[in-house]
């Protein structure tokens, strides 16, 4: 899809500025100087776009998806002025040199800093991201629309399509499976792959992130003899709905309506344990609910009703999807509706795409901070207002650290003192002449919505 990048006003107006104070309070220079050593991505000479730089850069990207490759440089230049720097900022380099710079990057960085940084931010004090003793997360997995190049089209491959000459989708897409954090939105865990893999695939790499302190929550399409193994296996507790033609037989009812079953081993499964996994199954149905099914089966590793009562869960599911607003917050207002991520090679591809992650956690991390320190009590972070975060994320002066412009090697020439201690160097902010600078006003944040109502349930008798 061709389109023309939009720009930012000419002027070193900080409103239009990235905000490196959000990235880097997140992502810090050290951090970031480590995975670039790690992954061998360290600039191997004084460069005018260094590795690390670019590791910032990328997340820039995803923050003004909508702007030029060039412009996004620029803001991230002149957003920031480091002390002892004296001079103005040169100009930045073109399309050319930011894609050879990106290239010499790649991908692995940015996967390597999301995983060693993006993990469930929720305390005991965060309102709504608990049941009972367990950290709610949803499982799922949504595509992203990619260039239309022939090299992501080998790689990623195209959705079929029933109309058409190739009767297939207008892009290559790359598919996202990972897990959300129900009560803050934070996506972690995620793994990528070509559009032709099936979500229970990646799912497999994903599942090893959950851990004994959470319940896992997914859709139907994950039930399965050897991904529920490995699920378990880690200690969470699962909560997965299942299709209506598994075979779930009956073998002792409880009270509340469930009754215990088991998943059995078929020939399509891998595992070379084929013992039985004992389970749980809750049958219910929600009448008086438009579009709603005709009956609901949910499969859970929670064996005891006294421990989860059937009624609880059944209400539980429901937050499910927290992960579909997740993923609208990250494909909708971050990267922005029916749009194409920009990167024309499978490597920049999947750079763009932890880039956004990258992005994506920085400001739910805030937007978590910012509901936990909310007066006179603790607010839930479902009831903050993602669009009015990103824009305040997008116009925020830099008040944190800076990133020197080869590394922190270059700490030393602006004061010895600090370099021995290791500080990073202070901010100043630039101001325009004639003037100081007048932040821009802000839209309030739209009116949150009212809690879902209770759905009333009806137990399906055995």
């Amino acid at each position: 899809m061709a389109r023309t990048a939009a720009g930012l006003p000419a002027g070193p107006r900080l409103t239009d500025h990235i905000s490196l104070g959000v990235l880097t309070a997140r992502f810090p220079l050290e951090l970031v100087e480590q995975v670039l050593f790690e992954t061998e991505r360290v600039s191997q000479r004084v460069r005018a776009l260094p590795a690390h730089v670019m590791v910032y850069y990328a997340i820039a990207l995803a923050l003004y998806a909508d702007v030029s490759t060039r412009e996004v440089l620029r803001c991230l230049l002149e957003g920031v002025r480091w002390l002892g720097a004296p001079g103005t900022l040169t100009e930045p380099a073109g399309p050319s040199g930011i894609s050879q710079a990106r290239t010499r990057l790649g991908a692995e960085p940015l996967e390597a800093l999301y995983r060693a940084v993006v993990a469930p931010v929720a305390t005991e004090k965060t309102p709504g991201a608990c049941y009972r003793r367990w950290r709610v997360m949803s499982l799922d997995g949504t595509t992203l629309d990619v260039a239309d190049t022939a090299a992501n089209r080998r790689a990623f491959g195209r959705p079929a399509s029933s109309r058409g000459v190739n009767a297939t989708g207008a892009f290559p897409q790359l598919r996202l499976v990972g897990l959300v954090e129900t009560g803050t939105h934070v996506l972690c865990g995620a793994q990528l792959g070509p559009y032709d893999t099936g979500e229970s695939t990646p799912a497999a790499d994903v599942v090893p992130h959950l851990t004994a302190t959470m319940l896992c929550v997914a859709d139907r399409y994950f039930v399965g003899f050897d991904l529920w193994q490995q699920a378990t296996a880690t200690g969470a507790a699962l909560l997965w709905r299942a299709k209506t033609n598994a075979v779930l037989p009956v073998l002792e009812c409880y009270a509340d309506g469930s009754y215990r079953s088991a998943l059995r081993w078929n020939s399509h499964c891998r595992s070379a344990d084929r013992t039985p996994i004992p389970v749980r199954v809750i049958e219910y149905t929600l009448p008086g609910v438009p579009d709603a099914d005709a009956r609901y089966r949910l499969v859970t590793s929670l064996l005891d009703p006294a421990e989860a009562p059937a009624a609880e869960l059944a209400a539980l599911y429901y937050e499910r999807w927290e992960i579909k607003t997740a993923f609208d917050e990250f494909k909708t207002h971050l990267r922005g509706g029916q749009r194409v991520l920009r990167s024309k090679t499978p490597e920049l591809v999947h750079q763009e795409a932890w880039g956004f992650l990258l992005a994506h956690f920085a400001i739910r991390a805030l937007m978590h901070e910012a509901a936990l320190g909310a007066l006179p009590h603790a607010r839930d972070p479902d009831t903050l207002s993602f669009i009015h975060a990103l824009r305040v994320t997008r116009r925020t002066l830099p008040h944190l650290a800076a990133i020197p412009p080869s590394g922190l090697a270059a700490m030393a020439s602006g004061d010895p003192a600090r370099a021995a201690r290791g500080d990073r160097p202070l901010l100043r902010a630039r101001r325009p002449p004639g003037g100081q600078t007048q932040d821009e006003s802000l839209p309030a944040a739209p009116p949150t919505t009212a809690p879902h109502p209770p759905r009333r349930l009806s137990r399906v008798s055995h």
